[in-house]
């Protein structure tokens, strides 16, 4: 919270962001910087008070700058003392393109789904017939599909798009199942597959923590992009043959929340480089090595 001698030298120090000369400019806008997120609601005061484009921008770009710095070290804390939560992880994400989204919609959004698995499942069903209920809630009732028309736009991989428009890629669908099914103590973990990302619902024993360790098996794979379809070992196996890659034992395995968030860094920048988004890349990558 700032007091009034700094909302006042705050406001001040806006009123110079005409400054013709680049170098004074720049040591105007580390100065505004500085205040960090306490700026923001006085910048976007100034904005709207502004009719002139170029102040406008240059205000923009000081609250971009702001709000990277903020999400860095909100990743990096989630990254160190939060990572057990996978859907904080994806709405952090979400806040680079979107850093107004509404995290209280979202997790009640996503509450839904939740609930609405809950009450078709019973302890008697067998680990087949629980991910077949997920498969019929997502899928089926809620209509959830991957995006095949437009499978390159990064905002399949936002989670507050996904939720929206019932359209993602199998990162992002593939994460929205594991929140779901985690949060149903069901053990369903992302398989980081070179070019596709699976799930493995795995054979976790007695262990009710439900942290998935070298010595766990996957019972079944799912395939999050179609619809939730089953498959075996053999046919990751025959994957991995058709790629032409090494055999990798992380190809079979669970990965954990971390690899499932650097990863989703990573394709955003892959998609970015292919739209000629210089400037994004540099940032994305920037937020990813908070990770």
């Amino acid at each position: 919270m700032q007091n009034n001698k700094q909302h006042k030298e705050l406001k001040a120090l806006i009123s110079l962001l005409d400054e013709p000369d680049a170098e004074v400019y720049e040591q105007i806008s580390l100065k505004i910087h500085a205040y960090g997120t306490d700026a923001i609601p006085v910048l976007e005061e100034s904005w709207e008070q502004s009719f002139d484009p170029f102040l406008q921008e240059r205000i923009e770009d000081i609250i971009h700058l702001i709000q990277l710095d903020d999400l860095y070290a909100d990743l990096y804390s989630w990254a160190q003392f939060g990572k057990d939560d996978l859907m904080r992880g994806f709405m952090l994400a979400a806040r680079y393109q979107y850093p107004d989204l509404n995290a209280e919609k979202i997790i009640q959004q996503v509450g839904q789904l939740m609930q609405d698995v809950w009450l078709e499942l019973n302890p008697k069903l067998t680990a087949l017939e629980k991910i077949k209920v997920v498969n019929h809630i997502l899928f089926d009732i809620h209509k959830f599909r991957g995006n095949k028309s437009n499978i390159k736009s990064p905002d399949n991989l936002y989670l507050n798009i996904l939720l929206e428009t019932r359209k993602g890629n199998p990162l992002s669908i593939g994460i929205l199942y594991i929140i779901i099914a985690r949060s149903l103590k069901l053990p369903v973990y992302g398989v980081d597959l070179p070019n596709h990302f699976v799930l493995a619902y795995m054979d976790v024993g007695e262990n009710m923590n439900m942290e998935s360790s070298e010595n766990d098996q996957a019972i079944f794979y799912v395939n999050p992009f179609n619809r939730g379809m089953l498959f075996t070992h053999n046919e990751i196996e025959a994957y991995i043959k058709q790629m032409k890659l090494p055999h990798n034992d992380s190809y079979f395995q669970a990965c954990d929340n971390l690899t499932i968030i650097r990863r989703l860094f990573g394709e955003l920048v892959s998609l970015h480089q292919e739209l000629g988004n210089k400037e994004k890349v540099e940032e994305l990558r920037k937020l990813g090595s908070a990770i």
